[in-house]
């Protein structure tokens, strides 16, 4: 598989912008994160690990971050619907159920069309062709709760692995491949860290981090890898929290969590150069 990872999280529009401005930060320390062997991509980090797979400079895509977001689209739950949906997590069976029960709930909450939506995640990606570097973009079963990891191999369009991807419950429409429904990876965990199981070496950019009944947290996928390892986690500090504030996918938000996700990254540098570096 390959000696490290970078495992990229789910967070939104905000988090997008986030880990944009946290590897552009690292690069100005010298770390240069571009050159793993394996990217994993949950929802928002889908987006970024396509681009990161197929090359593109740090820099100038933590510029675009800054510019007046175009084409996208606001959504949200409202509280009730959260409530409602969360209940879902918890209960009887196993994890899988569980995310069968939140998916199939989800159906219920009107979304904009799915063609709609597909549109803005193409317009996102500078490619719509799979990278040779591998590059793991998760999502779920809106009816079974079957976690997948899609790459070059699974025979799935890139847009619509992105798009499954990011296809938060309630918020957007589930993406249909082959013949079933998929939404975000996140379901399953922020971030999927178990995917990079078998690298040396992992960085997890995690603009979210906390789990949630079936949803296994960020902190518990990483105790699961074992002692063998090196493990590092960068996840907003209290400042970017508070730029992002409870609205993740709001477009407006995003060029000021790229901006304190890159100043973030100078406290986090050293952390992950001990764990990155080849000397």
């Amino acid at each position: 598989m390959g000696d490290r990872a970078l495992v990229l999280g789910g967070g939104g529009l905000t988090g997008i912008g986030w880990e944009w401005g946290v590897l552009a930060g690292l690069a100005d320390a010298g770390i240069d994160l571009t050159d793993a062997d394996l990217f994993v991509g949950t929802s928002a980090g889908s987006v970024v690990g396509v681009h990161l797979a197929c090359g593109a400079d740090v820099q100038v895509y933590y510029e675009r971050q800054l510019e007046e977001p175009v084409g996208e689209m606001t959504g949200g739950l409202g509280m009730r619907e959260k409530m409602r949906m969360a209940a879902a997590l918890f209960g009887e069976g196993d994890e899988q159920e569980a995310r069968a029960r939140f998916g199939r709930m989800s159906l219920a909450v009107p979304t904009v069309p799915q063609e709609q939506r597909r549109k803005v995640i193409a317009s996102r990606l500078a490619t719509h062709t799979w990278p040779d570097r591998r590059l793991l973009i998760t999502a779920v079963d809106v009816d079974s709760g079957e976690f997948a990891a899609f790459d070059r191999e699974s025979g799935v369009d890139l847009i619509d692995a992105v798009a499954a991807s990011c296809a938060v419950p309630g918020v957007w429409p589930p993406v249909p491949i082959k013949g079933r429904r998929w939404m975000d990876g996140g379901v399953r965990s922020p971030a999927n860290v178990d995917l990079a199981a078998g690298c040396e070496r992992i960085v997890v950019l995690a603009p979210m981090t906390a789990g949630l009944g079936a949803i296994k947290s960020v902190a518990d996928q990483v105790r699961e890898l074992g002692e063998g390892p090196e493990v590092v986690v960068v996840s907003p500090d209290p400042a970017t929290r508070r730029i992002v504030g409870g609205d993740m996918l709001d477009p407006a938000r995003r060029a000021p969590a790229a901006r304190a996700g890159r100043e973030q990254a100078a406290s986090a540098a050293d952390a992950v150069a001990e764990v990155w570096s080849t000397v």
